[in-house]
């Protein structure tokens, strides 16, 4: 069994109580076969990089599973007969939590900050 990670963009226009539905459908696929759901983080409707099937945003879900790679063909066939799931990426996961990141929330670090070992002259 490894620990597994995947985020979920679905269509916009779903609401939580239809999204949480599909996903309830589709992690039945990965608890049958002995695995397990760690966590799952609804992180709600965010703006695209890029439009996807004509669409601009998406509701964002992470979820963190343990389950053994056989499971994993017949869960991702299913994922792609979804057409409200835009896109998913399934990765192995290092074990830190999931959280919603907004790149507005990185304040940018400056010269000055920098704690390396240059002496400053007086």
């Amino acid at each position: 069994m490894k620990d597994y990670e995947i985020v979920y963009i679905f269509d916009s226009m779903l609401d939580e109580e239809k999204i949480r539905t599909k996903l309830d459908g589709y992690h039945q696929l990965v608890t049958g076969d002995g695995g397990e759901i760690t966590a799952v983080d609804f992180w709600g409707k965010r703006q695209l990089a890029y439009p996807i099937a004509k669409k601009a945003a998406g509701n964002y879900v992470v979820v963190q599973f343990r389950s053994g790679a056989e499971a994993l063909p017949e869960f991702e066939r299913r994922l792609k007969l979804d057409e409200e799931l835009l896109r998913y990426l399934i990765v192995l996961s290092e074990g830190e939590p999931t959280a919603p990141m907004s790149l507005s929330t990185h304040e940018p670090r400056s010269r000055d900050d920098d704690d390396g070992d240059e002496d400053e002259e007086d």
